[in-house]
């Protein structure tokens, strides 16, 4: 192994996990592209979390059962990105998961990925009566279906399907904003983030979350703006 690789996976050892900048600062004259190449030839692994900012040697995490390791609070999947992890989870979970499931499970916001991931139909996702949010499942139809029945299952006999409490919908005065603000541009429904955006603008601040649990409660399964006409959706 040369010299610059030792002297990185020593200091990856010694700390657990680094980022570009300390790299830089404790490997000497070396330059970005050369402490890159170092890290290239160990194998090394990427955090899902923080950007993906920082890295690990693969010998370093001890992945739990849903292949995840966490130093404080970075952390790192066996699966690799955010994306690439949550397209495994979800169809893997026995009952879905909601986004707040996912936010406890894995720390980080991952409402954007979901949406991508449900827009180019790599998962889908339903509505569950008794349920403040939508449960994310499989795409595949069969497997999607035993999901929600595990899901109804579960709250039909009281047990927690995750790991995090059902949220109750936000006070009917943010119910209405989110519903007026939601159909306001010619009657076509916007995405959650861009409804959460427009209200703390107008110095109403209501998170996209409280604005997906309104769109599950009222079968507002439109997620972007523009694709989806109100004629086609469950009137409030």
């Amino acid at each position: 192994m040369a010299t610059s690789e030792a002297d990185v996976a020593r200091l990856i050892r010694v700390r657990r996990i680094v980022d570009i900048a300390t790299l830089e600062a404790r490997i000497g004259e070396r330059s970005r592209r050369s402490l890159f190449r170092d890290l290239k030839n160990l194998g090394y692994l990427t955090s899902f979390t923080h950007a993906g900012r920082y890295y690990t040697l693969p010998d370093i995490p001890q992945f739990d059962a849903d292949g995840l390791w966490f130093h404080e609070e970075v952390g790192f999947s066996r699966l690799g990105t955010l994306k690439e992890t949550v397209g495994h989870l979800v169809p893997e979970a026995p009952a879905g998961k909601t986004h707040g499931e996912l936010r406890a499970l894995l720390r980080v916001r991952v409402q954007n990925t979901l949406h991508d991931l449900h827009r180019r139909r790599a998962i889908g996702r339903r509505v569950v009566e008794g349920l403040h949010e939508f449960v994310y499942v499989s795409s595949d139809p069969t497997a999607s279906a035993r999901q929600i029945a595990r899901r109804e299952q579960s709250l039909q006999g009281g047990l927690p399907a995750g790991r995090q409490a059902v949220a109750p919908l936000p006070s009917a005065q943010t119910v209405i904003a989110i519903l007026v603000e939601a159909l306001r541009a010619e009657r076509m429904l916007v995405s959650p983030e861009e409804v959460s955006r427009r209200l703390s603008a107008r110095g109403m601040p209501v998170g996209a979350e409280e604005v997906e649990r309104v769109f599950a409660h009222y079968d507002l399964l439109g997620g972007k703006k523009n694709d989806t006409p109100l004629s086609t959706r469950s009137q409030p």
